[in-house]
């Protein structure tokens, strides 16, 4: 099957699953913009910049259905919404400077209007709210747990700009993407399960729930960047090749094509136009987008397994929803 073709199977559906917290998603919203204590005024426009930049808030969705589903208090559980949405958001702070982006989602990013320093000092101060609303659950084993999903995330940020593409394999993807994305899928429903008081296994699948989920969900977004609509997506097409990221598609390509010159260039940092989009061309006719999303719903179908054992009713139902939804969206 053509990988353009891929677009309209993957076509975004009606997310029945956002019905079922739509009247709690405002209550993040607003524990996320309030503030704490005395700060600069700019930290609040600067907050509400890239808050209101949207954004899908699938994780507070997966806290939010996980945490009902579970018995958790409505209240803690939109703290805890609020405070891993924050969280989330620090690292786009950070990542958007990292990366040099000036766009996300089309709109400006903060480091497009502020100096660096500011824009780190910005992340930083987002990070420190996301810790005050987790600490605000009043839950140790959370807070331990919200610790070391920054930790990963930090981390995993530090390897990557130390990694070289000499030996790129599997393993380094799969530990990149849980560290940028899929930590944060299961700090969501991990910390959502023990907010309902759940025993150690049910607590135990739910992480693994949100790590296969998390897992499918970035292998989806590596390969929007190659098929996805621009427009969409918010950020050019190849934007992984420009910056030299490996992700999935390139990694199949790579399996059979290593002596591909553009892929070597790209590799190498010599990013120009014309052998980038014929390395684009060459991994869509080569069935590594294919692949990579037969892979992304092995991982989504294996996280679904974990609900079998749930609590049945319209959270659950939801749940396997947001599962499929993951892997047939198009933005």
């Amino acid at each position: 099957m053509p990988a353009a073709s891929l677009v309209g199977i993957m076509a975004s559906t009606t997310a029945a699953f956002f019905d079922l917290v739509r009247s709690q998603l405002p209550a993040v919203e607003t524990r996320m913009r309030t503030g704490a204590g005395n700060h600069h005024p700019n930290l609040d426009a600067a907050i509400e910049q890239i808050l209101s930049s949207g954004g899908k808030r699938i994780r507070p969705t997966l806290t939010l259905l996980t945490g009902s589903m579970l018995g958790a208090d409505p209240g803690r559980a939109i703290t805890l919404a609020a405070a891993i949405e924050m969280l989330h958001t620090a690292t786009l702070v950070h990542d958007d400077l990292i990366d040099g982006s000036v766009l996300r989602r089309g709109l400006p990013t903060l480091n497009a209007r502020w100096s660096p320093g500011a824009t780190v000092l910005t992340g930083d101060y987002v990070f420190a709210r996301a810790a005050q609303l987790a600490a605000q659950t009043g839950s140790l084993p959370l807070m331990e747990i919200f610790a070391r999903t920054l930790m990963t995330i930090v981390n995993g940020e530090i390897t990557q700009l130390f990694h070289t593409h000499q030996d790129d394999t599997r393993e380094d993807y799969f530990n990149r993407i849980y560290a940028k994305t899929a930590s944060l899928f299961e700090l969501s429903t991990e910390a959502a399960a023990l907010l309902g008081g759940a025993s150690q296994e049910v607590v135990a699948a739910m992480k693994d729930y949100g790590y296969h989920i998390g897992i499918a969900f970035q292998i989806v977004d590596d390969l929007l960047d190659f098929i996805g609509d621009q427009e969409q997506v918010g950020k050019p097409l190849a934007s992984d090749l420009r910056q030299g990221i490996v992700t999935l598609p390139t990694l199949y390509y790579l399996q059979q094509n290593r002596e591909d010159p553009d892929l070597a260039l790209v590799l190498e940092g010599r990013v120009a136009e014309e052998p980038l989009r014929r390395l684009v061309e060459s991994i869509r006719r080569s069935g590594a987008i294919e692949r990579s999303l037969e892979e992304a719903r092995e991982f989504a179908s294996i996280g679904e397994a974990n609900l079998a054992g749930m609590p049945d009713g319209l959270e659950r139902t939801a749940l396997y929803e947001l599962a499929r939804y993951v892997v047939e969206r198009s933005t």
